[in-house]
């Protein structure tokens, strides 16, 4: 995937975990992304270049290059053929759509290509729509990382519901360190991780902690509405707004400097967010719906969707409740990156075999 190796969101985390995992386990994994070789993978790394999504923000939309993330991925796909040799695989496995699917459905040797799996990460859409380009969607297999995904396409192409998962020795236990990340100290802090985008609501978090005294919200992201976010935060809760990126490998050290962990968006395919921070033994404050109650399950606090007064009253009492920690953590191990590597080497198994 075009992200591999340059950031860490859900979806690279995802697939660099478990190809990590498959490769430990014997198998021959390759990973194509545009980010430089990191050393001590346990999987071979091919680097792909790209122009980043940043340089599309004001680019025109129309079909197939409906977003920035659109264009980025096309401008991956010269790079990526470079390097791509289907003889070299039994399976492939993508969450981008339409220039890598088709680019991974269309290369073959000697007039055989690998089965491709599809992954959710970004949505069942392709896999759901037959308008427009999305009428040439294909794969051999699709893993659905909700219980909603699996149910919507379990009739239409051979699927799985497999979840992200969380690298448990990474989050647990890790001292805080407001310090070193810039945070004040003695104060309570709401901490989200989150693009700075519509769909991640970061102007409600700012609306509902604003009115809670003294509390202060630290968000880790950047994205297209930075100056408006900070705009607001800086009229309604002026010095209390921290806005800022970190590194993956300081990411377990914020988690465990928050008091609480708030995530809005609505939309979200899985949210790794959740299990890190149960990882972590980190109270969540978010929205009551069903994917998030099926990753949380009584681990969170869930407030009635989109009411702002309960989700202000719901951010004030897990400020002062204790969390469960043990609870959290139990909850956590069962999305462990080597449970879910696992169910990746059993779907893989069945597509390749199928495929014959």
């Amino acid at each position: 995937m075009p992200g591999l190796h340059r950031v860490s969101r859900g979806a690279e985390i995802a697939f660099m975990s478990v190809g990590s995992e498959l490769a430990r386990r014997g198998h021959e994994v390759t990973l194509i992304g545009s980010g430089p070789e990191r050393p001590g993978t346990s999987y071979r790394y091919l680097s792909a270049p790209l122009i980043g999504r940043e340089r599309f923000e004001r680019f025109p939309s129309w079909p197939a290059f409906r977003t920035e993330t659109s264009w980025e991925e096309a401008s991956f796909i010269p790079g990526f053929l470079r390097v791509y040799r289907p003889a070299d695989y039994d399976v492939t496995l993508a969450c981008s759509y339409p220039f890598l699917n088709w680019a991974l459905r269309s290369r073959k040797h000697k007039g055989r290509r690998p089965a491709h799996v599809f992954v959710t990460q970004n949505g069942d859409w392709p896999a759901q729509a037959d308008n427009s380009e999305n009428r040439f969607f294909g794969c051999e297999g699709l893993v659905c990382i909700n219980p909603d995904y699996l149910e919507t396409n379990r009739d239409r192409y051979r699927s799985a519901l497999i979840p992200n998962g969380v690298d448990l020795a990474r989050f647990h236990n890790m001292p805080p360190a407001r310090a070193d990340l810039g945070l004040p100290e003695g104060v309570p802090l709401v901490l989200m991780a989150s693009a700075l985008i519509h769909s991640k609501q970061v102007g409600t978090a700012i609306d509902a902690v604003s009115r809670l005294p003294g509390v202060h919200l630290a968000v880790a992201g950047d994205g297209p509405l930075r100056a408006t976010l900070r705009d607001q935060a800086a009229r309604l809760m002026p010095g209390r707004f921290h806005n800022f990126t970190v590194t993956p490998d300081r990411m377990p050290a914020l988690y465990n400097s928050a008091d609480l962990f708030l995530h809005l968006s609505r939309d979200e395919c899985f949210g790794n967010v959740f299990v890190e921070a149960m990882a972590c033994g980190l109270t969540t404050v978010a929205w009551d719906l069903p994917r998030t109650r099926w990753i949380t399950d009584t681990t969170a606090c869930l407030v009635r969707d989109e009411d702002m007064d309960a989700l202000t009253s719901g951010i004030a009492d897990s400020l002062q409740r204790s969390a469960d920690r043990s609870a959290l953590e139990e909850r956590a191990k069962l999305f462990s990156w080597d449970r879910i590597a696992a169910q990746y080497e059993a779907f893989l198994a069945e597509v390749i075999a199928q495929r014959g």
